[in-house]
């Protein structure tokens, strides 16, 4: 199942994107988190970070997608409700051969909902069973 979770994109530049995700009540997912109290789990505000990089990324090397290496010091603050907007930002901060580091921040109306830094790398095909 795959989720799309940029909205909308506000600002792209060659190392920085700024986009919005309107969080809905008829999210499929917030219907299990928490069913009396729904608010956005922190692993979509997490893969909407990783979503807004791989839009400013584009394909990576021979076309290959970009895929999740490292998560670091992400820190979750305020809840997202839905009928809010995760206004999400990430930053490039390192290129490398292999990798692409990222500082990536959430926020709803002015305040901290996540934050932290993750790694993207070109997903690697599993190599042919040699016979």
């Amino acid at each position: 199942m795959r989720f799309e979770l940029i909205d909308t994109v506000l600002e792209q530049g060659d190392d920085r994107l700024v986009g919005i995700k309107s969080v809905t009540a008829a999210e499929e997912y917030l219907g299990d988190h928490f069913p009396t109290f729904a608010v956005l789990p922190g692993v979509m505000m997490l893969e909407a970070m990783v979503q807004a990089a791989r839009k400013l990324l584009g394909d990576g090397p021979d076309g290959r997608p970009w895929v999740l290496a490292e998560v670091r010091n992400v820190r979750y603050g305020n809840m997202v409700r839905p009928g809010q907007q995760l206004r999400v930002e990430v930053q490039l901060t390192k290129s490398d051969e292999q990798t692409r580091t990222f500082q990536g921040r959430g926020t709803v109306d002015g305040e901290v909902a996540v934050q932290g830094r993750f790694k993207l790398r070109p997903r690697q095909d599993a190599r042919p069973h040699e016979q």
